[in-house]
């Protein structure tokens, strides 16, 4: 059901998820986030990112190293504490998703201005 003209409606979304195996079932899960997001009307951010390591060159610190393209992904080992897990590169990739996040929200906020003076002066 859409909500139009709901509280969500035009705002920025975007997604991550984390599991303990490697798939893990993320990509469902950011399947799941993206449409409930479209329900509400809201503006889905990718992440942006080429697949990290998919080749003899990369390396497991590399960013977006689980090649997802539709939000972040990370993976924990389940028998570690939150205070090592996820590893560094997977916090990276998401704090590559925020920064992306945090640049279309300016850019949308940016363009709607734009809209409301070309409005206004006409």
């Amino acid at each position: 059901m859409f909500a139009k003209g709901g509280k969500w409606a035009n705002k920025v979304a975007a997604g991550f998820t984390n599991a303990a195996s490697r798939s893990g079932d993320k990509l469902a899960t950011l399947q799941q986030i993206a449409i409930f997001a479209a329900q509400h009307g809201m503006h889905w951010v990718n992440l942006g990112l080429p697949p990290g390591h998919n080749n003899s060159k990369s390396t497991e610190d590399s960013l977006n190293r689980h090649g997802f393209f539709l939000g972040a992904a990370a993976q924990s080992d389940a028998d570690v504490s939150a205070e090592v897990a996820p590893p560094p590169a997977d916090l990276r990739t998401a704090e590559h998703l925020g920064a992306r996040v945090a640049e279309v929200a300016q850019q949308l906020v940016a363009g709607r201005q734009a809209l409301a003076a070309l409005k206004e002066a006409a």
